[in-house]
């Protein structure tokens, strides 16, 4: 049989910590941006190489896993956790594109007016978006693709995962307090993308890389219906995979609107 064959065994690693979502600054920004109740980060284990060719079925065989079905955790509608305890029928896997190693990937905010030197967001008059109320300039960049400076991050920017945390942060759960500030949206990317990836020099260039493969994933039952991350589809209900090839890790990250 080829290796591509072999199905993939997981474990669940109960006791790995966090220390980036553990930290109490990050903790108290996720309760205020409506998020602490309903995200989840959880560490898996697998016994085989690795290769980005083979996410779909990397995903399928973690996700019909017995030790994955009992330990990955879903969020109900009364915030309660549980686990999954279904094995799905079909599986989606998205690569995103992990490549950014410096948050200068940000500076474009300030240079394009968005942001103040100090910080500070700028406002503008209320729009709505779908579920989201847009008070200010970061959100237009964020959701408002008619804005004028939604083109200051191109469509491979906002597919790295770097941006999407970043999004996911600002947009944040459904009762949410904005900041009027970007350093904390900003440094709550940083400890998060730190967390979840690995990152490792260049041996020949010396340069930073990053070693991690980073997958966004869906789960449907028999029927065709989402069961994971959430029962409804939503920009803000997302599970992201992030594949440590050399360590043989999986760290998920999962969020659900409720």
């Amino acid at each position: 049989m080829a290796d591509d064959e072999k199905t993939f065994m997981f474990q669940c690693v109960p006791n790995k910590t966090f220390p980036g979502f553990e930290s109490a600054d990050v903790k108290e920004r996720f309760m205020k941006w409506g998020m602490i109740r309903r995200s989840k980060s959880q560490m898996f284990s697998y016994d085989q190489l690795f290769q980005a060719y083979q996410k779909d079925k990397f995903v399928l065989d973690f996700f019909q896993d017995p030790a994955v079905v009992s330990s990955l955790q879903v969020v109900s509608s009364n915030d309660n956790w549980g686990p999954l305890n279904i094995k799905p029928s079909s599986v989606m896997a998205e690569l995103v594109s992990c490549s950014v190693t410096s948050m200068e990937f940000f500076d474009r905010l300030q240079d394009q007016g968005i942001v103040r030197e100090s910080g500070s967001i700028r406002k503008c008059f209320d729009e709505y978006f779908e579920d989201f109320v847009i008070s200010d300039e970061l959100r237009k960049v964020l959701l408002l693709e008619e804005a004028e400076t939604y083109p200051i991050f191109s469509d491979a920017d906002r597919n790295e995962f770097i941006f999407l945390i970043f999004k996911h942060l600002c947009l944040g759960g459904e009762v949410c307090q904005y900041e009027d500030d970007i350093n904390p949206y900003l440094e709550t990317t940083k400890i998060i993308y730190k967390d979840l990836i690995s990152v490792h020099k260049d041996p020949s260039t010396k340069k930073l890389q990053v070693g991690s493969v980073v997958l966004k994933v869906s789960v449907q039952d028999e029927q065709g219906a989402q069961v994971y991350p959430s029962l409804s589809p939503h920009d803000q209900s997302f599970a992201y995979m992030c594949i440590s090839p050399l360590k043989r890790h999986v760290y998920v990250w999962s969020h659900s609107w409720r």
